[in-house]
């Protein structure tokens, strides 16, 4: 069973420029890695991982050796629910010999994180920026404490609300172990808000 958590960090007006700074980081990351996935039609990550790692580390070398394979991680995932939902408009069957529209992540879309980049410890909070990592106190309920101690932590995912305010999402599980980049499966037939399908001409 799967449990999500939701928290908004109360941020100064540094590190909001930071987590800004950091998002349209991982975008452009995203959208280099995008036309690999258009041209290719891979989209598993770990396929995506041995094509691109090495050349995007060599792009983007300020943004660390574990948010590039994030940043890989989230081009992938949103390609399922793109590309392989049953219920989406641009799903492969339906494309047929067309070619694939290209994904043209926003500045805002999510960042996820994981074990190395992000970690929680007696109520304080770590995270990776490009200028070194920021820290929050975090109020936690004895039931959320009790999550992290108990269940798996299967994905972080850093998201700005409407408000702009940035909210940190876990989701947590009963199940067995498993590596914390692996692809969720998607619920949602919904094309995310925070990608842009452009259709070959």
């Amino acid at each position: 069973m799967n449990f999500q958590l939701r928290i908004p960090l109360n941020t100064t007006p540094e590190q909001l420029a930071r987590l800004q700074a950091l998002q349209a980081a991982f975008a452009q990351v995203c959208n280099a890695l995008a036309p690999t996935v258009q041209q290719t039609k891979v989209w598993n990550r770990v396929a995506l991982h041995h094509l691109m790692y090495r050349s995007l580390r060599e792009q983007f070398p300020e943004m660390g050796s574990q948010m590039v394979c994030n940043a890989i991680y989230s081009v992938s995932r949103t390609s399922r629910m793109v590309f392989q939902h049953p219920n989406s408009p641009f799903n492969l069957a339906r494309q047929g010999d067309k070619p694939l529209p290209l994904l043209r992540f926003v500045d805002n879309c999510p960042v996820y994180f994981d074990r190395h980049t992000l970690s929680v410890k007696d109520g304080q909070l770590s995270m990776y920026t490009l200028d070194g990592r920021i820290r929050f106190a975090l109020a936690l309920q004895p039931a959320d404490e009790a999550n992290f101690n108990e269940k798996k932590l299967r994905e972080i995912v850093l998201s700005r609300r409407v408000d702009g305010v940035f909210e940190l999402s876990f989701l947590f599980s009963d199940g067995p172990d498993r590596d914390a980049t692996e692809s969720v499966a998607p619920q949602s037939s919904e094309i995310p808000e925070y990608v842009m399908v452009e259709e070959a001409q």
